[in-house]
């Protein structure tokens, strides 16, 4: 289904890539034929440096995943330790930006592109999970569910990640696999998934729908039906009540209802999604364990879209460029084999002025080769032989070519101005101005790849409690990229708490629903840069500023030593905005607010 439905899109974007990227912009029947005469095929490829601008674009301006609090149970605090640790996601081992650059790279050049997430063990010596995100560096090896239509693929049903692997490596990740054996397929299905030396296998995603019961109880929280026995169990444990096994789900809730004085108000059916996942070969499964998040890992980057009788259909940058770009082939291609046929131009000769024997053999290759001299029969009456002197590229074909390139431009809607050159836009505002024209008119490749990110950050919300929860300490990366250590609490339920007895912070990933969005913008360099460009630009129009914000300053300076001149410079704030900022010590009682601080240039009071 997923093949029958996706065919025209697959191979539009065979096409592109192969005509953009690879340079494959003649007609195989038209190079043969041009090859057996002996005349060129030149390739000026200028659709890369189109696909570049929009690619380089995005990496320069990847947006930063942003959770949220959503219900009563989920707190702000809670939701900068989730959004630390995408952040820790997003750089670990392998890097998210590979996987963002390859996907919108896809896209723009062939229509859609992909990036998954996955689950894997922090190392080798534990059994710590950690979440990654990695590219997928072929689109046409996905299949995807072609009946939905959400755009960040989070009501496909299933979806196909195929790989080809060695005989030798299949053997050695799956050692009790039988080598896939192809009796009784029909040969189409035997070629699909067969390569003469390579084994294909797949990454079998598969969602199914479920029912569960939902309880509303009288604090306001909502609890599944399925978890109220275990949350009894616990609770029961922790007073020193021995419940066996033999207990019914009915008395436990009961004993539950009974010892937290809670009720039941509400209940009903509610809808979920579980997903399987399942590593397959041709005819057997070799892998097969459960996701624990409600939506299939796989995030599409979608290129125009276009929906015409119930197909979707997927269209790249270049789509309808590569006319214009055939075209500026064609014409480069013939002003060139004119210039290069220049030597080979024709003698005009009189009749009867070559001379029989060597010297005829000369004349007959003088149009191709150069001799020292040439020797000629005077004709009474007729003037010595000539060439045809060389009349110039046509200015036809030139022209034709200039119009082609501004074809190019007009379609993908990159003008020169956008990619470094020189143009008739002469101030800096024009030149501003047909950039971000040129933005514009492709903004929708990046909006596209916003949308696919904030998916992934749903996706990384949906499984962070399964996969972090049970591990005593995280590390997060704050938005300076510096780690930081937090701790977990070691059981479910309840909001946050802090130690009694002064230790560090508990933070439960279990608790709460949290929203996702994107921020696009420039990343945290940048966007120092421009903070430290604004605070000094303050600092010179209101010269008394600068004993109010030199901290701020010194925080987003990035030499050696930034960090202590900051606390320092925060000593130097006035005490009613160090008390403001949570910076003065506590006043003892008795005690003059200010007294015994330096006044704004003076001494202490004394």
């Amino acid at each position: 289904e997923s093949q029958s439905g996706s065919v025209l899109n697959r191979t539009h974007a065979e096409e592109d890539i192969r005509f953009a990227r690879l340079g494959e912009q003649w007609p195989d029947d038209i190079r043969k034929l041009r090859a057996a005469e002996g005349r060129p095929c030149l390739t000026i490829n200028r659709l890369p440096t189109f696909i570049r601008q929009i690619v380089n674009e995005a990496r320069q301006n990847t947006p930063a995943i942003k959770v949220t609090p959503s219900d009563n149970f989920a707190d702000i605090k809670t939701a900068e330790v989730i959004n630390g640790l995408v952040r820790a996601i997003q750089n670990g081992r392998r890097k998210a930006d590979v996987a963002y650059d390859t996907a919108i790279e896809h896209a723009i050049s062939g229509g859609f592109g992909f990036f998954r997430i996955g689950i894997d063990y922090v190392n080798a010596d534990t059994f710590d999970m950690e979440a990654y995100i990695d590219r997928i560096p072929n689109p046409l090896m996905v299949h995807w569910d072609v009946s939905t239509t959400e755009f960040d693929s989070s009501d496909w049903n299933y979806a196909f990640v195929s790989d080809f692997l060695t005989p030798e490596t299949f053997e050695r990740r799956y050692p009790n696999a039988t080598p896939v054996s192809f009796e009784g397929m029909d040969a189409e299905m035997t070629s699909y998934w067969m390569d003469r030396d390579m084994i294909r296998i797949a990454e079998y995603f598969e969602r199914t729908e479920k029912k569960r019961k939902l309880y509303q109880m009288s604090d306001g929280r909502t609890v599944r039906a399925d978890d109220l026995p275990a949350m009894s169990r616990k609770l029961f444990e922790q007073g020193g009540i021995v419940i066996g096994d033999e207990a019914k789900d009915d008395e436990l809730i009961a004993g539950f209802l009974q010892m937290t004085g809670l009720e039941i108000r509400r209940e009903r059916e509610a809808a979920y999604h579980e997903v399987k996942r399942r590593v397959i070969s041709g005819v057997e499964v070799l892998e097969e364990d459960p996701w624990p998040g409600e939506v299939i890992p796989v995030c599409p980057v979608w290129g125009d879209e276009v929906i015409i009788d119930g197909h979707r259909h997927f269209r790249s940058l270049i789509r309808d460029a590569k006319d214009p770009q055939a075209m500026f082939n064609f014409w480069r291609t013939a002003a060139t084999e004119l210039v290069a046929l220049a030597p080979k131009a024709p003698w005009l000769i009189p009749e009867g002025s070559i001379p029989d024997g060597n010297e005829m053999e000369k004349w007959m290759t003088a149009n191709a080769r150069s001799h020292a001299f040439l020797t000629y029969r005077p004709v009474q009456g007729a003037a010595p032989p000539q060439r045809q002197p060389f009349a110039g590229v046509p200015a036809g074909a030139v022209q034709e070519a200039m119009t082609a390139a501004d074809d190019m431009k007009a379609i993908t809607g990159i003008y020169d101005s956008s990619l470094g050159a020189e143009s008739n836009e002469k101030s800096g505002r024009a030149i501003l101005a047909r950039e971000r024209q040129a933005n514009t008119s492709n903004f929708h490749f990046l909006d596209n790849l916003n949308r696919a990110i904030e998916g992934a950050g749903r996706i990384l919300v949906d499984i962070i409690p399964a996969v972090y929860s049970e591990r005593q300490t995280i590390r997060i990366l704050g938005e300076n990229k510096k780690e930081e250590v937090i701790h977990l609490m070691s059981q479910d339920g309840g909001p946050q708490e802090e130690n009694m007895e002064g230790g560090p912070e508990l933070y439960n990933l279990n608790v709460g629903r949290y929203d996702v969005s994107v921020e696009a913008g420039v990343n945290y360099a940048t966007a120092r840069q421009e903070t430290r460009e604004t605070l000094i630009e303050i600092m010179r129009q209101v010269p008394g500023s600068a004993q109010f914000i030199g901290d701020i300053l010194a925080e987003n300076m990035d030499f050696e030593g930034a960090e202590v001149l900051a606390k320092r410079l925060k000593m130097l704030l006035p005490p009613n905005v160090q008390a403001m900022e949570g910076l003065a010590p506590p006043q003892q009682p008795g005690m003059v607010p200010g007294a015994g601080q330096p006044p704004m240039g003076g001494q202490p009071v004394q």
